[in-house]
C-alpha cells in the first residue's frame, strides 16, 4: 500500500544543488557567515521586501534571539497563544519571561484580539502572536493595541513565509518577524530560520548574539550562543527560493481539490480564505465538529490506509507538564483553542501530492 505522509520536503534537482555547492570544495568556507549565507540573506531581503534579514540555524533560536534582543525585564509578562508549537512558549520562558495565554478566534485560529487588552497588566512587556497555518493575525489591531500600551511585538511567522497582506510581506509586521526554514515548511534550508526587522541597530546585535557574543576578533560583548546557518543550508535555500512561487502554485491546486471535496460537508469545518491575504497554502486544517466520525476516528481511519495526518496543535502549550505551575496555564482559560485542539487534523499537503491521492484521503474521510 502506498504511504502518504503529512508533508514532503520540496527540493531542487540533485544536479542543481550539487552545482550550487561545488565551489565550497574550493573555498572550504563551510560556515561562519560565508558567501552562500550572504547571498541568501540578500536574496531574502529582496524577496520579502524587508530592510534586514538575519539567518539562523533553526527557527527556534531565531525567535529566542529576537526576544532576547528586546532586552525585556526578567519576569515580565508576554502575551501569546497556546495554539502553537512548543517552540513559541519555550522561547519566551528561556528568556526569563512569563507567558500569558490569549485564546484564539474560531475563524482563522490566530490570537483573538478582542481578548488581548483584558490580559494586559503593569507587568506586560510584549506580545508574541502566531500566524497559524499560514493565516495571518489581525496585524492592524495588534499594532494599535501595542502602541497604546507601549508594548513590543514579535511575530512567530514560522508558518507564514511568502504570505502577503494587502501586498505587504508577513516579514514586515511588528518589531520583528521570525520564520522557520525547517524541512517541513513551504520554503526551507533543511534546518534554518530567520529574523526580519527594520531596526538598523539590531544587525550587529543579532549577529553578535548568534556567534557566542563575539563583537570582534578579541571582544565578547554578550552572553551569546551558536546559532549560525552553515553554507550547505544556505545553498539549499538559494536553490529552493528560485522555485518557490511555482511550489506555492502547486500547493494551491492541492488545496483547491480538498476544498472541492470537503466544503459544505456537515460537521467538517474548513478555514475560509482571509480577505486581502495572498496565501502560501502551508497547511490544510480540517476541524471535525459534530461530524459522523470524531477527529481521533478519522486519524485512525487514515492511518489504516497508510495516510499520515497530524493532530496539530495538540496538546495546547498551556497544558504542558513543564508549565503546569505557571499561574497563567490551564486549558480552561482558552476554551476556543482547547475546542480546536481536540478536533483538528492537518491533512497531507505538499507541492507534489497527486490529486488522486487527495481524492483517496477525502474518500476515506467521507466514508
Amino acid at each position: 500500500m502506498k504511504q502518504i505522509l503529512v508533508t514532503r520536503s520540496s527540493m531542487p534537482t540533485f544536479e542543481e544543488y550539487c552545482d550550487e555547492i561545488k565551489d565550497l570544495w574550493n573555498t572550504r568556507w563551510l560556515t561562519n557567515m560565508g558567501a552562500k549565507h550572504k547571498q541568501l540573506q540578500t536574496e531574502l531581503e529582496k524577496y520579502l521586501g524587508v530592510p534586514h534579514v538575519t539567518l539562523y540555524t533553526n527557527g527556534h533560536l531565531a525567535l529566542e534571539n529576537a526576544i532576547g534582543a528586546l532586552n525585556l525585564p526578567e519576569g515580565g509578562e508576554v502575551i501569546t497563544t497556546p495554539f502553537t508549537f512548543a517552540s513559541t512558549t519555550h522561547a519566551i520562558v528561556r528568556n526569563g519571561l512569563v507567558p500569558v495565554f490569549c485564546d484564539v478566534n474560531d475563524r482563522d485560529y490566530t490570537m483573538d484580539v478582542t481578548k488581548l487588552e483584558s490580559l494586559i497588566t503593569d507587568k506586560t512587556v510584549a506580545i508574541v502572536p502566531v500566524h497559524v497555518y499560514g493565516n495571518l493575525c489581525d496585524v492592524e489591531n495588534i499594532e494599535t493595541i501595542a502602541k497604546k500600551y507601549g508594548l513590543k511585538v514579535i511575530y512567530d511567522a514560522a508558518h507564514a513565509f511568502g504570505v502577503r497582506y494587502k501586498g505587504v510581506s508577513s516579514a514586515c509586521f511588528g518589531d520583528a518577524s521570525m520564520f522557520s526554514f525547517h524541512a517541513t515548511k513551504v520554503f526551507h534550508t533543511i534546518e534554518g530560520g530567520a529574523v526580519c526587522y527594520k531596526n538598523d541597530s539590531w544587525v550587529q546585535l543579532l549577529n553578535d548574539q548568534k556567534n557566542f557574543g563575539f563583537h570582534g576578533p578579541e571582544e565578547v560583548a554578550y552572553v551569546g550562543g551558536n546559532a549560525k546557518m552553515n553554507e550547505f543550508q544556505a545553498a539549499m535555500g538559494i536553490c529552493n527560493l528560485r522555485h518557490l512561487d511555482g511550489e506555492i502554485a502547486k500547493r494551491k491546486i492541492v488545496v483547491e481539490r480538498y476544498r472541492q471535496r470537503l466544503s459544505g460537508v456537515e460537521g467538517i469545518c474548513l478555514c475560509q480564505p482571509q480577505d486581502g491575504v495572498e496565501s502560501n497554502y502551508a497547511y490544510f486544517p480540517a476541524v471535525f465538529d459534530g461530524y459522523k466520525y470524531t477527529r481521533n476516528e478519522i486519524f485512525e481511519m487514515l492511518k489504516a490506509q497508510e495516510i499520515t495526518a497530524r493532530k496539530y496543535f495538540f496538546p495546547l502549550t498551556n497544558s504542558f507538564e513543564c508549565y503546569r505551575n505557571y499561574p497563567t496555564a490551564g486549558v480552561e482559560k482558552t476554551p476556543v483553542a482547547q475546542h480546536l485542539a481536540l478536533r483538528v487534523l492537518t491533512l497531507p499537503l505538499y507541492a507534489d501530492l497527486a490529486l488522486e491521492d487527495v481524492d483517496k484521503i477525502c474518500d476515506t474521510i467521507l466514508g
